[in-house]
């Protein structure tokens, strides 16, 4: 039997063709898969649910002095108990998001060409890795400089009628915390989105510089939409989104460096 002339035997697909109904079943077990993942990822998540809310409370702690409340509150009975569970089932997604990235790399791998799967991994395996840095940014950046910001509205009274001091409810706070992760988290994936575009020659640097203007304005509406409505959080995103953007800029321009150039020498 004759080859194609375009790809060797080891670029062939991997496996037969199959019908689609085949493909849907196969989805649906990897699906299923993440799913139980996810809930034994949860309930073990739970049993530490403890240590995970005081690490989550730690920079709150650490931006109080001791003229503050130094608590937080509830005021609903069961207000406590559905926010621990609600922290549970965040720190279970959080921490099984490689599995469900490493089941939609066992469902489309056997239908790429073996030097897509080369173009491909690398994207897979930066795709988690940015998600949790994402996450780090939130906790050791932003929160140490957004929390004594915001305290720093407090007041013992003086001048005042009455004074004015934080009593922050543990529901709001945690959902704000995990607001910001998952905000922060899917705005690190812009370089993994616009170089799997670049590689595929939808966009390119010369392209993306020439559009900079536009990009910072996008980049403040997300972070309005992302973040809570204050000022000070918006602009902790848009700047880590903007920095992330000049990067994807770099890495493909680096990737096919003649054709950024000569698309950014058209643009002007």
């Amino acid at each position: 039997m004759s080859k194609d002339k375009g790809f060797s035997e080891k670029d062939t697909i991997n496996s037969e063709a199959k019908p689609i109904f085949s493909h849907l079943v196969e989805l649906r077990a990897r699906l299923l898969w993440v799913i139980v993942i996810m809930i034994i990822g949860t309930a073990l998540s739970f049993i530490f649910v403890d240590n995970i809310y005081s690490f989550l409370v730690q920079p709150l702690a650490d931006a109080m002095n001791e003229n503050d409340t130094n608590r937080l509150i509830y005021t609903g009975l069961t207000e406590a108990f559905f926010t621990y569970l609600k922290v549970a089932f965040f720190s279970g997604i959080f921490l099984t998001f490689p599995v469900l990235l490493l089941q939609v790399w066992i469902f489309i791998a056997p239908g790429l060409y073996k030097n897509e799967k080369k173009a491909f991994l690398p994207f897979l395996i930066f795709t988690p890795i940015l998600f949790f840095l994402g996450g780090a940014c939130v906790y050791y950046v932003v929160l140490p400089m957004a929390w004594p910001f915001f305290l720093s509205f407090q007041s013992t009274g003086g001048d005042m009628a009455l004074p004015i001091q934080l009593e922050a409810r543990v529901s709001e706070y945690l959902d704000l915390i995990m607001t910001l992760i998952f905000a922060f988290g899917l705005c690190f994936q812009l370089p993994v989105f616009l170089v799997l575009l670049g590689r595929a020659g939808l966009i390119s640097a010369g392209f993306l510089a020439s559009k900079r203007k536009y990009a910072i304005i996008i980049a403040f509406i997300v972070a309005a939409f992302l973040t809570p409505p204050d000022l000070v959080s918006q602009i902790l995103l848009a700047v880590p989104i903007l920095i992330l953007y000049e990067l994807s800029i770099f890495l493909i321009r680096r990737s096919n460096p003649n054709k950024g150039f000569v698309d950014e020498t058209n643009t002007n």
